[in-house]
């Protein structure tokens, strides 16, 4: 009985598997599954490229491949100081400063760099080597060079370093004033470590602020662009499509710290006028107008009885500067710098960037509704017309100062600051200072090197307050008279 339950499902299937066999055969239309193959023209493959308004083709390596070899891969090293902990007294704090520090820690970071001659200097991001005590530059060949800080513009987030070598590629300066909206750029530089990446994008916007320089003397005036850009990029190349350097990539629009969608990069006018100054100068030699500025709003325009919603107002005159004494009045909009259009405050502020103290510029000025021409001659910040070189702040001090080597910066547990190797007659030895001070701060901001230190003082009027350590480890302080 169970054998026969068995098997009568068993037969019942093969007879089925028989019977449609035999229907699919004899009974069925025979249709057959055709696939027709389609003769493929033997054209050989091409790259991707994008087809301009005008019908031309746009191609990208040209850019890439005259790129990649003057940008440089940037690696810096600087010791992390345990700041320690408090003792809980402010006090004692203030004096003596905080207790168990322990040893600094070498800590690493990159960015990338351009070379912009063929002697070894090179363009980057004063933020890719403000801390470093050792600067490598590594060529995309992988030549590596040791460098060394030619000068910095926190103001503007650019530097200038020097590595020693000829015969070196490099890029040429283009004009980021001629950048249309939607033109083609390449981003080329390092991110995450990634040696000699190029990216993609269009110019999205210029002459954009971000607010990431805090400072009166800052100029952000960026080109946005929707190349992707990572960590690591900073300080590289931004190009157009004949390979021209237009501008030095910066930052980033993030959330997470990485790419989201834009890029902002220093436009060539800035980046080329600040290092031809760090170059020449060590400093970069700021050029002023004297005036507050705000873009002309329905707001602005309403309390000035400005008709046309053009320029930049001219809110406040600073007396004895370059616009007062050029007859430039509050209320008055700046249309043009030499004959370039400035419709925000950033645009103003690019124009005049690109000029030194004792510069004539010619000015259209909006005033009471009727056009009127102006020329004017820029000052220094501190009111005059000549070159300001380094070390002129410090001579009242009366010293010989000097940047801090490594080897001190660890022995006394210090991030940085400026030795006074020998003192003159002067300010400090009329305070009390004995030779060999180290200062690292002034009114309580760091002092990080002696270029750092002059620029401090030339924004300072009045005492100031000088913290610091002798070598064998004594905390002093000093206030002295300006």
């Amino acid at each position: 009985m169970r054998t026969q339950r068995i098997l009568i499902p068993v037969i019942s299937a093969i007879i089925g598997g028989l019977i449609s066999i035999f229907a699919a055969k004899f009974i069925l239309p025979n249709e057959q599954t055709k696939i027709e193959v389609q003769q493929v023209a033997q054209t050989p493959a091409q790259l991707a490229a994008f087809t301009t308004s005008t019908g031309e083709r746009t191609d990208f390596s040209y850019a890439a491949e005259s790129t990649v070899n003057a940008v440089v891969h940037v690696k810096t090293t600087f010791m992390n100081q345990n700041q320690g902990f408090s003792s809980g007294n402010p006090f004692f704090d203030y004096f003596f400063g905080p207790g168990m520090r322990t040893q600094p820690e070498a800590v690493m970071s990159s960015g990338s760099g351009v070379i912009i001659s063929m002697d070894g200097y090179i363009i980057t991001n004063n933020h890719v080597i403000e801390r470093a005590e050792k600067i490598e530059v590594v060529l995309n060949d992988t030549r590596s060079y040791e460098a060394t800080v030619v000068g910095r513009d926190p103001y503007t987030d650019l530097a200038v370093l020097k590595i020693s070598d000829t015969n070196l590629p490099f890029l040429n300066f283009g004009s980021s004033d001629n950048l249309k909206l939607g033109e083609w750029v390449l981003a080329v530089g390092n991110p995450f470590n990634l040696t000699s990446t190029v990216t993609a994008g269009i110019v999205s916007a210029k002459a954009r602020n971000i607010n990431i320089l805090n400072d009166q003397y800052a100029i952000e005036s960026f080109i946005q662009t929707d190349a992707a850009v990572n960590p690591g990029n900073s300080g590289g190349a931004l190009v157009n499509l004949n390979g021209e350097l237009i501008g030095i990539n910066t930052a980033i629009a993030s959330r997470t710290g990485s790419y989201s969608g834009y890029s902002f990069a220093i436009p060539a006018s800035i980046a080329k006028k600040v290092s031809n100054d760090l170059i020449e100068f060590g400093e970069v030699q700021r050029a002023i107008l004297g005036v507050s500025i705000a873009t002309v709003d329905s707001e602005t325009a309403k309390k000035y009885n400005i008709k046309e919603l053009k320029g930049v107002a001219l809110v406040n005159i600073i007396e004895g500067g370059a616009a007062a004494e050029a007859g430039l009045k509050e209320g008055d909009v700046i249309l043009e710098v030499n004959g370039v259009a400035v419709n925000s405050n950033n645009q103003l502020q690019e124009q005049i960037s690109r000029y030194r103290p004792n510069d004539k510029v010619e000015l259209l000025v909006n005033r009471n509704n009727n056009r009127k021409q102006f020329t004017v001659v820029l000052r220094n910040k501190k009111g005059g017309f000549e070159i300001v070189r380094t070390g002129e702040s410090l001579k009242p001090l009366g010293a010989d100062f000097k940047d801090i080597d490594n080897s001190i910066r660890r022995k006394l547990g210090i991030n940085g600051g400026v030795q006074a190797v020998k003192i003159l007659e002067g300010k400090l030895k009329q305070g009390g200072v004995k030779d060999g001070f180290i200062i690292t701060r002034v009114n309580r901001a760091p002092v990080n090197s002696v270029t750092d230190f002059a620029k401090m003082l030339d924004n300072i009027s009045g005492a100031i307050l000088i913290e610091g350590v002798y070598p064998n480890g004594t905390v002093a302080y000093y206030a002295i008279g300006m």
